[in-house]
């Protein structure tokens, strides 16, 4: 199918969407409206677009005429200038096509799970954890997004060895699936008395949140043990056992969550944390095929790939998938991604165009 058929059957596909809404059934049914409006929210930006194309088109047709037929120079000039900016803009409008026809990814809207730990470096890997995950939260309520924290565990002095927490908002998951794999930190520690730089590593997961439809989990795979939550140094915080550690048999996945002090919550997240990894690893299993034929430099989504360094030293932080350096380095620890995630977007889809082929011209 060409692009131009493809566009058309968008056309009458966002008219029969429109139809629906305005049917009374419809109207009355909050979870149709709900449906339809969001696929319509979807499609709606692509049918405007070829709209303006076919409009670009047009006024170019009768530009190129003019320009062709005019006898007068003065006039014939400023056609021949018309015409130039229509042919550009018909070229951007093209161009902005080829990209909203992009394939999509399913989870894109979903909401995520996010799982930071610290990696090398001890005390110092933890204290740098704990500045991603205030960076994130700093990031989601930027966007306006809700952050729930769902596990934690620290070392007492302000670090985290690991920390998990969901964000809830649309698009989380579209933007935040770049930040995955392995943060670096290169700076001095307070505690470092001769000025040496040390490099300390955090890595970061982002996962789909998975439904119960998406991933079936049979009871019988799962061994659930319950057991009193601590604290730092493993002293006794709660006297019943409210934390839970549930362990996927066919996997061997763990996931242990103590922050809430009733059992049966402690239970839920982490069912919900089991669930996306469950889902991320399916996931890739359904992704080695294409990754074979086409590795691509933004959202491998592989924890041991170096993605980014915060050097303190030089207040600069590089992201090694796309060489692009930002100084202002507490700013992007403040929560200021735009600029990183908009590149490695705008990245990506500069890799899918081009592994996806030209296509059929519009």
């Amino acid at each position: 199918m060409s692009m131009e058929e493809r566009l058309a059957e968008l056309s009458a596909q966002a008219r029969h969407l429109q139809e629906e809404l305005a049917r009374p059934a419809v109207a009355a049914d909050p979870d149709a409206l709900r449906r339809i409006g969001k696929e319509l929210a979807r499609i709606e930006p692509i049918v405007g677009t070829w709209d303006r194309l076919q409009a670009t088109r047009h006024e170019l047709a009768e530009a190129r005429a003019l320009r062709d037929g005019e006898q007068d120079p003065e006039m014939r000039e400023m056609a021949r200038e018309e015409a130039h900016r229509l042919e550009a803009e018909e070229a951007r409008l093209v161009e902005q096509l080829k990209v909203q026809l992009l394939p999509r990814d399913p989870l894109d809207e979903r909401d995520v799970i996010v799982e930071i730990r610290a990696g090398t470096g001890g005390e110092e890997a933890a204290l740098f954890a704990a500045e991603l995950f205030r960076m994130y939260v700093r990031y989601a309520e930027r966007h306006r997004w809700g952050v729930e924290l769902l596990s934690t565990s620290e070392t007492g002095i302000g670090g985290l060895k690991e920390v998990i927490f969901a964000v809830h908002g649309d698009g989380a998951y579209s933007r935040l699936k770049f930040e995955g794999g392995v943060h670096r930190v290169q700076r001095v520690p307070e505690t470092e008395s001769a000025g040496r730089i040390h490099t300390s590593t955090a890595t970061v997961a982002v996962l789909p949140e998975a439904d119960e439809v998406d991933v079936q989990i049979d009871e019988r795979d799962l061994r659930i043990d319950v057991y009193r939550s601590t604290g730092p140094g493993g002293q006794s915080v709660n006297t019943t056992d409210s934390a839970v550690r549930i362990t996927h048999l066919p996997t061997g996945l763990v996931v242990a969550i103590q922050d809430e002090k009733s059992q049966h919550k402690n239970k839920a997240k982490a069912m919900a944390v089991l669930r996306s990894r469950l889902l991320e690893i399916e996931q890739r299993k359904a992704h080695e095929a294409e990754a074979a034929k086409r590795r691509s430099m933004v959202g491998s989504g592989e924890r041991a790939e170096k993605i980014r360094t915060y050097n303190f030293p030089q207040d600069r932080v590089t992201d090694h998938r796309i060489g692009m350096d930002l100084h202002n380095l507490p700013a992007v620890l403040d929560g200021e991604l735009d600029r990183l995630i908009d590149t490695l977007i705008a990245t990506d889809q500069a890799e899918r165009l081009a592994a996806f082929g030209e296509g059929d011209a519009a």
